[in-house]
């Protein structure tokens, strides 16, 4: 582990020391019975979602290919962002089974964690429309997998993330405002404002927090008198035990600031926020900060089964055996399971050849695929959320 933290390092995982302990077993059983070249299938597959979800963003899989690069399998994926239904296998790995059993446990750790906050963010982000979301989360997970985290919030559609290194690994700079603790230090709201505005150079947005000792509509109001122009928005972060009909709050300082004639400055809202909220609150604020709900989703329950051993399709019972493709025809969104054998079905609705989404992703171990950047993977999620029915 690390000397400091409570987590694994790169060559530990690898080294099979976070799976469970019965892959370890397994491997050692295999190999003192002479069968641990046994060729397997498996499937990575969702057999269940969180209550309300019809659909997830497959994410991680940069991750997974990390661990599975030089081992002698093959791996087929869908491409990083795709929008998955239940059932529907989303990566494949055929080899020995004692080659890459024992990644089992940190394979389904990296795609499970990272689809649950990029399906959350693709959520919010859906509710959001041509609203700006804002990823504020790192603060409710551990240091160590930040990066990671803002990079799912990111690909699954949030517009940019408020974390150091999690803007780094995305090759974006990072959002943000100012905390309560400058405006508490310095004493004084406007001063506080007023320094965030001579202190940070020009690209950086004039937001000012505005709930910390008066009403919203009154530090909104003293914000845009303050900066004027140059007062890009208002960030309301009030707590639920003072926060009562939001949605009022907001309404009666935009109506505030368009009386005064500041109709640039927009609504940043954040605290407590999931897509429901946003999806009520859309049509009144501007920007969005998400945190928690986004980094602590509802898990994406995947699994990883045998699906084929020796090339004879097998599956514990409630899984479908055999090697299988998924299609989709991304005009409707229209979608089919077959059997790998069998040639691409037609769309019901249009009648176009339905697409392979499985691809060859690693060969004997060796990467055949170029891994799309995160922002290529954002637009991939958008592209697809667009042809999605809105929240009600």
């Amino acid at each position: 582990m690390d000397g400091e933290l409570f987590v694994a390092t790169s060559e530990e995982i690898k080294r099979g020391s976070t799976t469970d302990i019965y892959y370890l077993r397994t491997r050692e059983i295999l190999a003192k019975k002479g069968i641990a070249e046994t060729k397997v299938a498996m499937d990575i597959h969702a057999y269940s979602f969180p209550q309300g979800y019809e659909w997830a963003v497959f994410a991680g899989v940069e991750e997974a290919v990390k661990l599975l690069e030089g081992l002698k399998v093959d791996v087929y994926a869908m491409d990083e962002g795709s929008i998955f239904n239940l059932y529907e296998p989303v990566l494949r790995v055929e080899g020995p089974y004692s080659e890459f059993g024992i990644y089992e446990t940190p394979i389904l750790g990296l795609l499970r964690h990272s689809s649950s906050i990029a399906t959350r963010a693709a959520r919010c982000k859906k509710a959001a429309g041509d609203r700006m979301v804002i990823s504020f989360g790192v603060r409710a997970i551990h240091p160590a997998i930040a990066p990671m985290a803002d990079r799912a919030a990111f690909i699954g559609g949030c517009d940019a993330v408020s974390g150091v290194a999690g803007a780094k690994l995305i090759g974006e700079e990072p959002v943000g405002t100012i905390p309560h603790e400058l405006i508490i230090i310095i004493g004084n709201q406007v001063e506080a404002w007023k320094a965030f505005d001579e202190v940070m150079p020009p690209n950086v947005l004039r937001i000012a927090l505005c709930d910390t000792w008066f009403d919203e509509r009154v530090e909104a109001l003293m914000a845009a008198q303050a900066l004027g122009e140059k007062l890009y928005g208002v960030r309301f972060d009030t707590p639920k035990s003072r926060r009562g009909d939001i949605r009022r709050i907001v309404e009666e300082a935009r109506w505030t600031l368009n009386l005064h004639g500041y109709r640039h400055v927009k609504i940043v809202l954040s605290a407590g926020l999931d897509e429901y909220a946003i999806a009520r609150l859309r049509d009144v604020v501007d920007v969005f900060g998400v945190g928690t709900s986004i980094m602590f989703p509802p898990s994406i329950d995947l699994a990883f089964d045998i699906v084929e051993v020796e090339g004879k399709p097998i599956s514990k019972r409630g899984k479908m055996p055999g090697r299988k493709q998924v299609y989709r025809c991304f005009d409707c969104m229209e979608r089919a399971v077959k059997p790998l054998e069998e040639p691409p079905p037609t769309c019901p609705r249009c009648g176009k050849v339905m697409e392979g989404m499985l691809k060859p992703l690693l060969k004997q171990g060796k990467l055949v695929r170029e891994l799309p950047k995160p922002k290529e993977i954002r637009n991939y999620v958008l592209r697809q959320l667009e042809k999605l029915p809105d929240f009600a």
